[in-house]
């Protein structure tokens, strides 16, 4: 099972008109890092970097000047990306920027279905708690010597040791599933669903004594005519198996 943990910076928070300038990538394998990862800064064409994005990740139209273009880094993006799972945090933001680069290239969109969004896991794992990247590094001890500003490659390695505790930590990522991964994004996404739950083919057999089941009738019999109760033995009797 292939997963990529991503990353972008851009010039602004508008995916119609601002632009992605860089994007990172780190590759997992059985939710384990492979050491394999995608990183490239990006020219963008016809934008400037907008003066609060620049106080985020320290990205200047000067520094990205003689960087090549997204069309220039297409292919490679694609190939690194295109047959994984897509781990992000906020996901909906990067996917935007990413499908709208995509779309000015004429290349296929992004899938939700390919995704997983930490933030939405993270806020059912600890409600009511932040949830930011930062704020989940420090509840898993996570160090973040290395990360001054937002960088894309530096915050894919970081939400990728955020991922793998919020799905169980290291040691259960050793034995996970397709099916888990498969959970995981469900649940990123709010779907509520539930595999392989219902009725016992063959009910256990009741645990109550005799004696115990004739003084629940007698108490039964106390409570009038018509109790409740019996519209749920009625319920238990009509059931199959």
């Amino acid at each position: 099972m292939r997963e990529i943990v991503f990353d972008t910076e851009t010039t602004g928070l508008d995916f119609e008109v601002d632009r992605v300038i860089e994007i990172g990538g780190v590759e997992l394998w059985n939710h384990i890092p492979t050491g394999r990862e995608f990183h490239c800064f990006i020219r963008p064409a016809g934008r400037r970097v907008d003066p609060a994005a620049f106080d985020v990740h320290g990205i200047s139209d000067d520094f990205l000047k003689d960087k090549p273009l997204f069309g220039e880094v297409a292919e490679e993006f694609c190939a690194f990306f295109d047959d994984a799972v897509l781990i992000a945090h906020n996901a909906a933001f990067d996917i935007r920027f990413l499908n709208a680069e995509l779309a000015r290239e004429g290349r296929a969109p992004i899938a939700d279905v390919r995704v997983i969004d930490t933030l939405p896991m993270a806020r059912r794992k600890f409600p009511m708690a932040p949830a930011t990247l930062d704020a989940l590094c420090s509840r898993f001890s996570i160090d973040t010597s290395v990360r001054d500003k937002h960088g894309a490659l530096v915050d894919s390695h970081l939400l990728a040791q955020v991922y793998i505790e919020l799905i169980g930590g290291r040691q259960a990522a050793l034995f996970s599933t397709d099916e888990e991964r498969a959970s995981a994004r469900r649940e990123s996404s709010g779907e509520i669903w539930r595999s392989g739950v219902g009725p016992r083919p063959v009910p256990l057999p009741s645990r109550l004594t005799p004696a115990e089941i004739e003084r629940h009738a007698a108490f039964i019999a106390t409570l009038g005519p018509d109790p409740l109760w019996n519209a749920y033995l009625e319920k238990r009797e009509e059931a199959p198996g």
